[in-house]
């Protein structure tokens, strides 16, 4: 296949055909984790013991780290790649891959280290108590031995992505999972290894998707590369990886921050209430992952455009974005919404926890169309490689939901708690378009 057919869906495709090339399989692909984490903490259920699953819930945090620094290189690194490819920079390309995927691995070598030498330290940091510490230590170890692969498999996922192969993006990501699903059982209870079966088939799931991912790229493309003879450390590549792959890892962190002290205000008005924060935040994960899907999967089309200078293409893409984004967020929220108490029901009979879980999945419902509007400005700040507009974002998004909560709280009492996150959404979703008009402004001034 040659370079331009290759960069066809990314360059030469209509653009509503491109979006849907690349949106639907990260939809598809953002769809599945929802099924991992169900299935995961069924199997994990199955030990029936308690302090199994209160230790997975206390491991959030060190997860959700390395997590975070795999989108550090993965959008840092994917962002710019889709940026000279645009400009037709190939070598440039190559050394961006690589340069990219051997730190990940790097650094998860030695986010490894630490998880192995300082275990015990961690696990004490996490609020491991008489109960959940042996399990939380077990799952660590392990979990952290895998640490390279993990973060390298987040960096791969986005780097694949960016080269317009979608499709290949989604199976890494349907592959890891499927591996994971299936060793669970074997490893807990064939083996009988318990949670540390869960963290082993968690990690090989990644080594699974990251061993496909190189298959993919050393067979099929010639702009991407995971030889090591194309790592190069220079510092305005490097500079330009890690100002936008911060705004990524800034808003995780913030948001597994903020999602605690979320569940700590709730829990001051009854079980019930926490209870219906519980469900309503995992219906409400179906929009936002599904939106979260459109809008991530497009950026490579906005970062190629903006690579190549096609200015118009480029603002086509972000307009139809937006109205597919709006539809598919509305369409959504009518199906929940209608049936919002029958799917509350569905999880729980108690009278109480229905009647605040379809109050509570109403107002987060309505947070789901500013939380998908920053998101997509925010990913058109990464595609274009502005770093600082971007943390920004990343920072307002997970720090400003901290104070709605506070002042929330004391001024409404629980329904300041439960309109918090929607308050702090519009905030943010506003804050962006004002940055994106700012930086539009600027963009025309250099131009006259």
């Amino acid at each position: 296949m040659n370079q331009k057919n290759e960069n066809y869906w990314l360059l030469d495709a209509p653009v509503a055909k491109a979006i849907w090339h690349m949106a639907i399989p990260m939809m598809l692909g953002m769809s599945v984790n929802i099924i991992y984490n169900i299935t995961d903490t069924f199997f994990i259920g199955r030990l029936n013991d308690t302090a199994a699953l209160a230790a997975i819930s206390l491991l959030l945090p060190f997860t959700t780290i390395l997590m975070a620094i795999g989108n550090l290189f993965g959008t840092g690194g994917s962002t710019l790649f889709s940026r000279l490819l645009g400009s037709k920079n190939t070598d440039k390309t190559r050394q961006c891959s690589s340069t990219t995927l051997w730190l990940s691995f790097i650094v998860g070598l030695l986010a490894a280290v630490i998880s192995i030498i300082f275990s015990n330290s961690i696990t004490k940091l996490l609020g491991a108590d008489n109960n959940t510490f042996t399990y939380i230590r077990q799952y660590l170890f392990f979990y952290g031995m895998g640490a390279p692969f993990i973060i390298a498999n987040f960096t791969l996922e986005q780097l694949i992505r960016g080269d317009g192969e979608s499709v290949k993006s989604m199976i890494g990501m349907m592959l890891s999972v499927a591996t994971n699903i299936i060793l669970d059982p074997i490893l807990m209870f064939g083996f009988h290894l318990g949670i540390r079966g869960a963290a082993i088939a968690t990690v090989l799931g990644n080594v699974a998707a990251v061993a496909y991912y190189v298959v993919c790229i050393e067979r099929a493309s010639n702009q991407l590369s995971a030889l090591p003879k194309y790592f190069r450390l220079e510092k305005q590549m490097l500079k330009e990886i890690f100002s936008v792959g911060l705004s990524a890892m800034l808003l995780d962190i913030l948001l597994i921050v903020s999602s605690l002290m979320f569940n700590y205000y709730a829990l001051k008005y009854g079980d019930y209430v926490l209870a219906g924060f519980g469900i309503s935040q995992k219906l409400v994960q179906i929009v936002d992952l599904i939106g979260m899907g459109l809008y991530m999967g497009v950026i490579p089309l906005i970062a190629v455009a903006y690579g190549a200078g096609n200015k118009l293409r480029m603002k086509e893409i972000i307009k139809k974005t937006s109205l597919y984004l709006t539809l598919v967020i509305t369409c959504l929220f009518v199906i929940l919404f209608t049936g919002r108490n029958f799917i509350v029901h569905c999880f729980s009979n108690d009278p109480d926890v229905i009647h605040i879980g379809a109050y509570i999945l109403t107002v987060q419902l309505c947070s789901s169309f500013f939380a998908a509007g920053a998101g997509l400005l925010t990913g058109i700040f990464q595609a274009k490689g502005e770093g600082t507009p971007a943390v920004i974002m990343s920072i307002m998004r997970g720090l400003i939901l901290i104070p709605a909560i506070v002042f929330g709280n004391y001024l409404f009492k629980v329904n300041g708690v439960i309109f918090s996150l929607l308050v702090a959404e519009a905030i943010s979703c506003i804050t962006g378009f004002v940055l994106y008009k700012i930086e539009k402004a600027k963009e025309t001034c250099k131009m006259r």
